[in-house]
């Protein structure tokens, strides 16, 4: 059973946005008590080829919040993604907002800092972020309380935020029918995501899960809620009754065999920047290719 102060009485609304060059899924989640809402993992649209920024989908985000009277107070992270650019500095220069993260992001940046050789100006110390959250922390979003649960696994500084009855699991999980995320990225581990994804499923049953990326497995359409009972019982990595060694077998295997994510090199170096995109010494925007290193 878990020991967080949950309060499934209070059900946030939750408007979704998929980004279908990244299958990722960004979220408004808005207290229905008040004004007060939040994004939840903000996309930055990139040409990487052309090497060109574009901001269509967070500007969508920000008409709907302004559209419908929202006040945004957090930008929260739920990882430091490898597969896209967080928009979250774009979101705050608009509409304000505190930006968010686990506090275990001090372990990526000093991994990844040194993978790109950021040199000692890149601070490793979590400071480009408003708040860092640890295990159990409470923030609130209006009247609503959020409670941060630390996930490791995916990648060091995971973590799942639970607002009401909903919880926004990142990459922890993905829907019954896509399993779970890779563990293989530096600082992951497959025996500590199976660890991590068993605090999820000790939430309640009726906890509606939100999903940070779906691909449409088998062609079925692109879907990003489920429950928790739902992945109990039919998740194919870690539900109906899978133990902890098969997922590790298995996930090991599976990652094995699996290629880099496309956007990793660009999105490893803004998002461990809090959505900042590095420059170089004449204070152009700047982007590493480092070579052989991951």
């Amino acid at each position: 059973m878990n020991s967080y102060p949950l309060d499934m009485s209070v059900r946030p609304e939750v408007t979704a946005f998929f980004d279908d060059a990244t299958n990722t899924i960004s979220y408004v989640v808005n207290d229905p008590g008040s004004n007060a809402c939040a994004v939840i993992d903000s996309v930055m649209d990139i040409d990487y080829a052309a090497g060109r920024l574009t901001y269509d989908h967070a500007d969508k985000i920000i008409s709907f919040i302004t559209d419908n009277s929202l006040t945004l107070e957090w930008i929260i992270e739920t990882h430091v993604h490898a597969d896209h650019l967080s928009a979250a500095p774009y979101i705050q220069q608009k509409l304000g907002g505190r930006i968010g993260i686990g506090d275990q992001i001090m372990v990526v940046q000093d991994t990844f800092g040194k993978i790109f050789n950021e040199g000692t100006e890149f601070q490793r110390d979590g400071s480009q972020f408003d708040a860092l959250f640890k295990e159990g922390d409470i923030y609130t979003i209006g009247n609503m309380q959020a409670v941060a649960i630390f996930t490791p696994g995916h990648t060091p500084a995971c973590m799942v935020h639970v607002i009401g009855d909903a919880a926004f699991v990142g990459d922890t999980l993905f829907m019954p029918d896509g399993g779970s995320a890779r563990a293989d990225f530096p600082g992951g581990d497959a025996a500590t995501l199976y660890d991590s994804i068993q605090k999820v499923l000790a939430l309640p049953d009726d906890m509606r899960l939100f999903m940070c990326h779906d691909y449409g497995p088998n062609g079925r359409d692109i879907k990003w809620e489920t429950t928790v009972g739902e992945e109990k019982l039919h998740n194919i990595h870690a539900g109906e009754g899978k133990t902890r060694e098969d997922f590790i077998k298995f996930r090991t295997a599976r990652d094995a065999s699996l290629g880099m994510p496309r956007l990793i090199l660009p999105s490893l170096q803004v998002n461990m920047r809090a959505g900042e995109v590095p420059r170089d010494s004449e204070g152009s925007l700047m982007l590493k290719v480092p070579l052989n290193r991951i």
